[in-house]
Order: C-alpha cells, then structure tokens, then sequence
C-alpha cells in the first residue's frame, strides 16, 4: 500500500463512505418529522463532510511530493482533524444504531405476523416513536466526543500546562539543593507554524519559572531542520542560570520523509543541529556535562534517541557516560521513555532520568489521583512521575503535536522538577 497511495486512499475513502451510509441511516429516523426543505439541508450539509474529506485525501499522494514538508504537514493536518472531529463520533453513533437495528430485527423475526388493526397500528407507530429514542441517545453521546475534540482542536492544543514535582535525593550536593529543572519536549515546531504566539507564549511561561537549567528532551521539528528556521530568534530568548541542554528525538532525524539521497537527510540533520546551537541551546549527542556550583557538580547526560522497534536506535549510553564520575549526581536525557527500562533501571546509578516522545496520545482523562491515556497499551511509562527504588523516571508528555491538531484533556506541559537534597 505504501507504494500505491492511491489504492490505499480508495480503500480508506471506500470506509469512510461505508460509516456514512450507516450513519445516515440512523439520521434519517431521527429526521422522518421534519419539512421537506429541513431534510434536503440536513442531507447537503451531511454528506458534504465526507465529500470534502474524500477530495482532500485524494490530492494527499500529490501533494507529498511537491509540497515543501512543513507546509504539507499542515494541509494533512487539516484533513486528519476533520476526520477525528466528524467519525469519531459517527462511530459512536452506528454503534447505537447497530443496536437499535438488530433489536428491531430481533424482534421482527420472532414476531407473529398478523393482521394489523387500526389500533395495532397505532401501538406499532408509538413503537416506532419509542424506536427513535436509542438513535436520540445516540446522537447525544456522539455529541460529547464531538464537543471535547472540537475543544481540543480549538483551545485544548494550546491550553498550557505547568506541572510541579519536588524530589528528594540523599546524594544530591548541599549546592544544589532546591535546584530548579524546568524540562520541555516534542515541541514538533513545524505543527505550530501558523501559531509564532503560542512558541512566544512558552518562551515567557519557562522564562517566568526562573529556571536553573532547561532540559529539551527531543523532537524539536516534525521532519525537516526549515521548520525551526524561522523560530531561532524567539526560542534564543529562553533563558536558565547554568545553561540550556538538549537531545534529539525520532522525529528529528528526518526519518519519515523520503529523500533524494543520504546526503540530503544528512545535510537536514547537521541544520538542525546547527539551530539548535544558535537557539542557545548546547546539544549533547552521546556526551555528558559537568554543572558546577563552587566546588560541587552534577552530571547532565544525554544520549540520541533510543526507543523499541521501529524506533531508530542511535542512542549510546555506555559512550555518554564515559569520564562521568561514578560517585556524582546524574540526571539523564534520553527521548523515548522505555530506554529507562531496557538500559537504565537497574542497569546504571543514575538518579533522574527525564523522557517524552509519547504526548500522552494528546488525549487523556485526568481527575485528582488518577490520569489515564490510550498510550499506555504501548507504553509503561507514558507520563508524569515514576520512581523504583532510589531511581526516578519523569515523561514529559510534549507542548507541541502532530498527527492529529488537538489536544483533549492531555494538554501542552512545562515541567517543573525541583531537587531537594534529603
């Protein structure tokens, strides 16, 4: 399918058009009261939705390849929020619609057929009416993820979130006790493109936490080093006392977009690192730094990406942690959050680990004491804090997005880690 997107978009449009003739199905009995003229516009106005969509989804595979790819982001962008919008809720929909359809037919072929008189008529008519009632039910709660995602498109994707965290660590030096980490991840720059005032936005929310070190744990763009071209100015303006740290992220390497060769994905690469740099912020690839107050330091060690299958496995955390010191304090950076599991849980004595990459599926539940996400199917730890023993893991579910436009209930995060010697 990958190498006929045609195909791929017919099968995909042949689905969409399957919901909606179902769907319409159940619109139809909630509309059978209704004038003649209210009928027709309901009609146009709901199969004009999938028309647009089908349209859209067919220039896809055309424009991939002559659009520029931050600019081609945004139109898919467009088509992937109209379809979570509008289906999401249809499938809600046919469920109920499915219910209500085999109940009928459940109880049509069990029923004795007989001559109707005008009063079974009448009863068979309040039958029909009380019919309706599951469709109406229908619609409502399709309305509910209809109203959430519109929110989380409109509002949510921008509703920034500061969550705080105080640690405690026995060998962490008296120095730096109280010390204030403020991490960010995923910003996925090209996503925000038409929106300069929200990156604005975060500079001066993380400039406002009187930050003592900023840690960027990766996905600075979507695919291309040109997305984060016009920000450098602004992302210049972020400011923290012992300096701005980041790594990289699956999504920086380019990996997701074809190339006309090697060359080329690997001049993008040496771009974004170049940006990085003049946004003032120091990369580190497989390394490690020395933070020194005085006479005391702390160990910051990043590491390139490394994640599970199909993740590119770049990272190197026996080569970042060569000339650290085994006794120091060690906070590391590392973008997908299951190489805590796999290399550093139990593997290493490093005290803090800070991931992202997940964006907690950019929707969640969140109520006091519990926060859940579809994510978590893929991924153990998926975000917020995790603590094993002496070892502390903090995922950063992302201020940015990609894939679909919105965020509902899993909104944009700043981190705040404060480091308290215990």
């Amino acid at each position: 399918m990958r190498n006929n997107p045609i195909f791929f978009v017919a099968i995909f449009s042949l689905i969409i058009l399957l919901i909606d003739f179902y769907a319409f199905r159940g619109v139809k009995k909630l509309i059978v009261d209704l004038s003649k003229n209210l009928k027709r516009l309901i009609k146009i106005l709901f199969w004009i939705v999938p028309a647009i969509l089908i349209a859209g989804l067919f220039t896809v595979p055309m424009l991939r390849d002559e659009v520029n790819p931050a600019e081609f982001l945004i139109y898919f962008h467009f088509i992937s929020g109209t379809f979570v919008l509008f289906y999401i809720p249809k499938l809600i929909f046919i469920i109920f619609n499915f219910i209500d359809d085999l109940t009928h037919g459940t109880l049509k072929l069990f029923s004795r057929v007989k001559k109707k008189t005008e009063d079974e008529k009448v009863t068979e008519t309040k039958k029909i009416t009380r019919s309706q009632f599951l469709t109406r039910i229908g619609i409502i709660t399709a309305g509910i993820p209809f109203l959430s995602i519109a929110y989380g498109i409109a509002w949510g994707r921008f509703d920034l979130t500061v969550r705080r965290e105080r640690l405690f660590f026995t060998n962490l030096p008296k120095k730096f006790d109280g010390l204030r980490v403020v991490q960010l991840s995923d910003f996925h720059i090209g996503s925000l493109l038409n929106h300069p005032n929200f990156i604005e936005e975060i500079v001066n929310k993380v400039n406002s936490l009187n930050a003592d070190i900023l840690l960027f744990t990766g996905d600075f763009v979507n695919n291309v080093a040109d997305e984060m071209e016009k920000f450098v100015s602004v992302l210049s303006e972020f400011k923290a006392k012992y300096g701005k740290y980041s790594v990289l992220g699956n999504h920086d390497y380019g990996e997701y977009i074809p190339w006309k060769s090697e060359e080329a994905k690997s001049k993008n690469l040496e771009k974004l690192k170049q940006l990085q740099k003049f946004s003032g912020f120091d990369l580190i690839l497989n390394d490690n730094r020395k933070i020194k107050i005085d006479d005391e330091e702390i160990e910051i060690i990043g590491v390139e990406n490394w994640g599970l299958p199909p993740f590119p496995q770049y990272g190197d955390l026996k080569k970042a942690m060569e000339n650290v010191n085994p006794n120091s304090f060690k906070i590391l950076m590392s973008h997908d959050p299951t190489h805590w599991d796999e290399q550093v849980l139990g593997f290493t004595d490093i005290d803090l680990t800070l991931s992202g990459h997940t964006h907690g599926a950019q929707f969640g539940i969140e109520i006091p004491g519990w926060r859940w996400s579809p994510v978590n199917v893929r991924y153990k730890r998926w975000g917020g804090l995790y603590t094993e023993g002496n070892q502390h893991l903090y995922v950063n579910t992302g201020v940015g997005f990609i894939g679909f436009p919105g965020r509902v209930g899993m909104p944009p995060e700043i981190t705040v880690l404060e480091l308290s010697s215990s």
